[in-house]
């Protein structure tokens, strides 16, 4: 697994340091991106010299360290956090709430969720109701997890026909947010949804008439047919709250006619 930068050190010079080594960046590479010097960087990294609040959020800007992380940096540094963690159900955030409701709620009847940071869903539209057919209570009780729902053996996992390739791409995105993202929770979940049983082999399933996929699909049997969706996840640009940035909506998109043709049908 990645090692993440660790709050251990004594200033923000080494959190920098490792999230610019993570990075894989280079001081001169960081200096020329931020508009400084490779001398000042290597003076921050030692704790030589003190960063202004400015180049503390311009440096984490060019090493993309996530929003939470920026406050940790600050706060390092000497400075107050510049980013609110505002709750989702809180007034200020009502009209980011109403107009996910309405994103999601005309995307039906095909399927949409909004997770947080651990997968958590914090919304879901009537057309995820589709997938959730046989799926044990336990999992469906708050707070309801997507990889959980996906992965567990009395979840989706029995029905999805394409589980081992379907798995391995849930658990490659994980890995992507977990090096992104100092989280002990999310590393935690990963470790858990991976050591979840896997059969040998998924079942033989081909489509009725051949497709030709753009994008690896989630295959998943539905009373008696195979569903297929691709897969596509939005987040929100430049977010100013921590709880903003990490959310993020995932739309399921029809990958075949057939698809298409029986969840049109289930509008009213």
């Amino acid at each position: 697994m990645t090692t993440h930068p660790s709050t251990t050190g004594q200033g923000a010079g080494p959190l920098l340091r490792a999230w610019r080594e993570q990075r894989r960046v280079s001081q001169l590479e960081l200096a020329l991106r931020a508009d400084s010097s490779a001398r000042h960087i290597s003076f921050v990294e030692t704790g030589r010299s003190r960063p202004s609040e400015e180049m503390v959020l311009r440096l984490a800007e060019h090493l993309d360290v996530p929003v939470r992380e920026r406050n940790a940096l600050l706060l390092a540094a000497g400075y107050a956090p510049r980013y609110p963690e505002t709750p989702l159900d809180d007034p200020a955030l009502g009209a980011l709430r109403e107009g996910i409701e309405r994103l999601i709620g005309g995307y039906e009847p095909y399927p949409a969720l909004v997770v947080d940071a651990l997968y958590d869903v914090v919304a879901a539209n009537r057309g995820i109701m589709t997938l959730l057919d046989g799926v044990a209570e336990s999992l469906l009780e708050p707070p309801l997890n997507a990889m959980r729902l996906a992965l567990h053996p009395q979840g989706m996992a029995p029905r999805i026909r394409n589980l081992r390739a379907w798995r391995g791409h849930l658990l490659e995105q994980m890995e992507r947010q977990i090096a992104l993202h100092r989280s002990d929770p999310l590393r935690a979940l990963y470790e858990e949804v991976a050591a979840y049983p896997v059969p040998e082999a998924d079942p033989v399933d081909e489509p009725a008439e051949p497709v030709p996929y753009f994008a690896l699909p989630l295959r998943i049997e539905h009373e008696g047919r195979t569903l297929s969706f691709i897969s596509s996840i939005a987040t929100f640009n430049t977010p100013m709250d921590v709880t903003v940035a990490e959310l993020a909506i995932e739309t399921l998109l029809p990958a075949d006619p057939a698809t298409v043709k029986y969840l049109q049908s289930l509008l009213p």
